[in-house]
């Protein structure tokens, strides 16, 4: 009798320890740009240190940390165009160039969904 009793509590756990584990996300999607080099080069030159993907994922995941606590950055889903503009100070040559129109996915944690029992709002 008690082997019987042990495996309806274990299998009753088992149902809904499953339940309890499931997460929902909030996803949001955001476009921005990110901001130009620091400093003037040629233009080839300055598209590729614009484009390159460890500035591209750095300022991805500032754009999704900008919408609040929680906010992380899924995916990115389209890395943009580069822009560039001439320097300002008239002793230096060169473009300053930035990527323009970054589409990434953010996600979050739906408020309420983890550490509630199942059904139970």
């Amino acid at each position: 009798m008690r082997k019987i009793l042990k495996l309806i509590f274990a299998a009753s756990l088992t149902f809904t320890a499953s339940n309890a584990l499931a997460t929902d996300y909030i996803y949001r999607e955001l476009m921005a740009n990110t901001l130009p080099s620091a400093k003037c080069e040629a233009e080839s030159a300055a598209i590729a240190s614009a484009s390159k993907n460890y500035n591209i994922k750095r300022f991805s995941k500032k754009f999704c940390q900008t919408q609040g606590y929680g906010w992380h950055l899924e995916q990115i889903k389209d890395s943009g165009k580069p822009v560039c503009t001439p320097c300002d100070n008239p002793k230096e040559t060169g473009f300053r160039c930035h990527m323009e129109d970054v589409v990434v996915e953010c996600k979050r944690i739906k408020p309420g969904s983890v550490g509630m029992l199942p059904g139970k709002s």
